[in-house]
């Protein structure tokens, strides 16, 4: 729990009906069963915002992930306390969340009291809501309360209140507990949640910075092992943490894994894991009806802290750049060296004249001397070639014969990129422009591909491009390949022997040895491999080989 101070309120108050819509969005669009997410949407201008707006898959994914994790906990706590006289369920900051609704719903709450608190606007809100709502009223059993009733109750229900107080003030928030007589010795559990020194801990630290309402325990307790000493230190005798990707690997069946990839198209799995790497759960326990900590027992991996598995970044040597780079900050793109001292990179999504979209510029790095620094260019295409189309996950490979082809990539999750493309880097005026010429369709390729590889090989003295892996609109996950021959632009059936490995997309590959070298990427479960191919020559063709390497590779 983070505390946000009243003053600059406002703005975080605002959060709740954007979130309580993304809800709307998540269940609409099958990830979740929640009926009540509708019932609950606040009202704006005096109106019920009604108007369906579908959110992203990846948000969709993120509150699927959330309502999962929370379930999950919400559940073996229950189970757990089922023999005892009595329950409380306190949720900080429920905002519009429907998890008592459900959970009263599927009959769980037996002897269980239910707590959610949240500004006193926002409480209030939500209090009219459950009031003027029939489903709700009747499961909540209760009314609202007037302000001159109660301050800080603003509903009351047999077994539900909702209580109106800003966290920052805990003064007023011990107060506003007692007057509902809360039960300080029921079994409690802890739920906290932001891992903020990855990319996306810093984006939403500057969100909250710019609603001036900063995240005021962060600094003190910034990732998983500073939050379980947080607890334990404080005489908790039992806590556990794991995030989102430990949750979703180990606590979502594999069935309900494929019913979730198969709702919509999606192809933000940087994004994804990145997002579940930054939330994580933590339970703490204390007291001998409580110890020890029921919600994650099984995995006793998690009993101790640990980093997510998920690697977003490696650590590399920083190439200093002159001041006009700007345009090199991208993601889905592709680079390839066409000598020492240059690179070109084409494609992929970043920011472009002021916009954030997929690319159409073409950038090259130079380096003139060995003791200088990179210089930053953005190419121009050759009047005689044609426009680069934006595509993105597609492969740059440079060829023997001088030239680089771009093959695959895509538009949008259902719009594969249609054809492949000759680049060439040419001299125009004594300045490097570069030519893009079309190639005409690939003959013998089963499907069009993105995060595939492109590999150059030779077999008896021809050259060709080893396509392997990746995803379609069609088929999340690739296991096949290809020999295509680039002078007839059609695929080839050269012998490869040796178990065939698992489909995989997002991965890497190079020329080793007269082989391909193919290491990690994300398998059919959208989970990070380890593992590392060989495609090494064999007497007739090529042979798969599995390679392990000491230590073994951090998957990614």
């Amino acid at each position: 729990m983070a505390a946000l101070s009243f003053s600059s309120s406002a703005p975080v108050r605002g959060t709740g009906g954007s979130s309580a819509a993304s809800k709307r969005s998540a269940a609409a669009a099958g990830y979740t069963s929640d009926r009540f997410a509708e019932q609950l949407l606040p009202r704006e201008g005096g109106q019920a915002a009604r108007r369906p707006r579908r959110r992203a898959p990846a948000i969709h994914r993120g509150y699927y992930i959330r309502a999962q994790a929370v379930g999950h906990c919400l559940r073996a706590f229950l189970q757990h306390t089922g023999g005892l006289p009595s329950r409380q369920v306190v949720s900080l900051g429920a905002g519009m969340d429907s998890l008592y609704f459900w959970a009263k719903d599927e009959g769980l709450l037996a002897r269980t009291r239910f707590f959610e608190v949240d500004f006193p606007e926002v409480a209030a809100q939500k209090a009219s809501l459950v009031a003027q709502k029939e489903e709700l009223a009747t499961l909540a059993a209760g009314t609202d309360m007037s302000p001159q009733e109660s301050e800080a109750v603003k509903f009351s229900g047999e077994d539900y209140t909702i209580l109106g107080a800003d966290l920052s003030e805990l003064q007023r928030l011990k107060e506003a507990m007692h007057e509902a007589s809360l039960d300080p010795e029921a079994p409690t559990l802890i739920l906290a949640e932001i891992h903020p020194d990855d990319p996306f801990g810093h984006i939403m630290q500057n969100h909250f910075s710019r609603l001036q309402s900063p995240l005021r325990s962060l600094v003190h307790y910034p990732n998983c092992k500073a939050q379980q000493l947080r607890f334990l230190q404080r005489g908790w005798t039992e806590c556990c943490a794991i995030d989102m990707n430990q949750f979703y690997g180990s606590f979502v069946p594999g069935e309900e894994q494929q019913r979730i990839r198969a709702l919509e198209p999606f192809d933000e799995f940087e994004e994804w894991h990145l997002k579940c790497s930054h939330y994580f759960i933590l339970v703490a326990s204390k007291g001998t009806s409580l110890s020890p900590a029921p919600v994650f027992s099984n995995t006793e991996a998690f009993l101790t802290h640990q980093e997510p598995t998920f690697v977003g970044m490696v650590p590399t040597s920083i190439c200093a750049t002159d001041a006009g780079a700007s345009g090199l900050r991208r993601y889905g793109h592709r680079s390839v060296l066409l000598s020492p001292h240059v690179v070109l990179t084409v494609g992929g999504f970043g920011d472009q004249d002021g916009r954030h979209c997929r690319l159409t510029q073409l950038h090259l790095l130079i380096k003139p001397r060995r003791d200088a620094a990179w210089e930053s260019r953005t190419l121009c295409l050759a009047q005689s070639g044609e426009a680069w189309d934006g595509r993105l996950f597609h492969t740059l490979t440079l060829l023997q014969a001088g030239w680089a082809v771009v093959m695959g990539g895509r538009r949008s999750p259902v719009s594969p990129a249609p054809a492949a493309c000759r680049l060439s880097v040419l001299e125009a005026g004594g300045s490097p422009v570069v030519e893009l010429i079309h190639l005409p369709p690939i003959q013998g390729l089963a499907l069009p591909r993105w995060r595939h590889s492109a590999t150059e090989v030779i077999h008896e003295g021809e050259t060709y491009l080893f396509v392997y892996g990746g995803c379609s609109s069609r088929q999340c996950v690739l296991a096949d390949w290809c020999f295509l021959y680039m002078e007839e632009m059609s695929c080839h059936q050269v012998p490869v022997d040796g178990p065939v490995p698992v489909g995989r997309h997002s991965h890497s590959a190079c020329g080793w040895a007269g082989g391909v070298l193919i290491a990690g990427g994300l398998d059919a479960a959208e989970q990070p491999l380890g593992s590392i191919l060989f495609l090494r020559p064999a007497e007739k063709g090529f042979q798969w080989q599995s390679l392990e390497t000491c230590p073994p590779l951090t998957p990614r």
